[in-house]
């Protein structure tokens, strides 16, 4: 693996101090595990002998997170759900969005180490890492598991944190139109379907659910709401317990353009 020439030893040990395993940092230095390894005797760098079992070592991260419910967490669980990662050999989660600001939002609230995934030609999405056995327990125990996609339930969250949470899944899985008439969810869990369009329509909202097949021949579900009297109702209910930044912009700006005509 060709060394990447504009990496210097001090870089390389401070990608390793941000809490960086051998294995993330190879593709963004160019160099082995081995080779890498050599850098830190070099200089005398004390490791953390998870790098030897091939284990990624564990950042700095409020282990309690997903314990404790509040608007933050709900969010961020919303968006867990939608967007997340569970990986199955290590007791790793990752969170990807377009949006950067929000990965670093999401370190913020959960007390992390802001430590991304490398990108690359086939990995081009920025992703948050998160490294702790507990969180992925607590998420288990939600019925968030590795390769989830297909089967993850709609959790039971209390009713006080309901709106936050449904704003970090619209914020993870969701599309809203330009002109502010039409929104939907989609995901490839009937449960978590049925149990958004349940939400939907406690809150009165004219909503649906339409099926399509992927070309693996599994079912997509989209949950919509419509009509433009339909998505300011919904931003006034999503929107009523959100910080001054945490959801994506432009799906605020769109639902809640229209909101004085109601």
């Amino acid at each position: 693996m060709p060394r990447n020439t504009g990496m210097t030893d001090d870089i390389i040990i401070k990608l390793y101090k941000s809490g960086m395993s051998f294995k993330e940092m190879g593709p963004i230095v160019g160099l082995s595990d081995r080779a890498i390894r050599g850098v830190m005797y070099k200089h005398g760098v004390l490791m953390n002998r998870e790098q030897y079992s091939g284990q990624p070592r564990k950042h700095k991260v409020n282990e309690d997170y997903f314990k404790v419910w509040t608007h933050e967490m709900a969010w961020v669980l919303g968006l867990f759900v939608t967007d997340g990662h569970v990986n199955k050999q290590i007791h790793s989660i990752y969170f990807s969005q377009k949006d950067e600001r929000i990965l670093r939002l999401i370190a913020k609230y959960m007390e992390a180490d802001y430590v991304l995934a490398a990108t690359g030609p086939t990995k081009i999405t920025p992703t948050l890492i998160i490294n702790s056995k507990e969180i992925k327990k607590d998420l288990e125990i939600m019925g968030v598991i590795a390769n989830k996609s297909l089967t993850v339930p709609f959790p039971s969250v209390p009713e006080a944190y309901l709106a936050s949470f449904v704003r970090g899944v619209i914020d993870g899985d969701g599309w809203v139109q330009k002109t502010g008439y039409v929104m939907n969810v989609t995901s490839d869990s009937q449960d978590f379907a049925a149990g958004l369009l349940s939400v939907f329509q406690s809150w009165q909202l004219r909503s649906e659910i339409t099926i399509t097949v992927s070309p693996a021949g599994n079912p997509i579900y989209r949950i919509w709401v419509k009509g433009k009297h339909e998505l300011p109702k919904l931003a006034e209910v999503i929107y009523n317990n959100a910080a001054t930044d945490n959801f994506i912009f432009h799906k605020r700006q769109r639902m809640s353009q229209r909101i004085d005509y109601q």
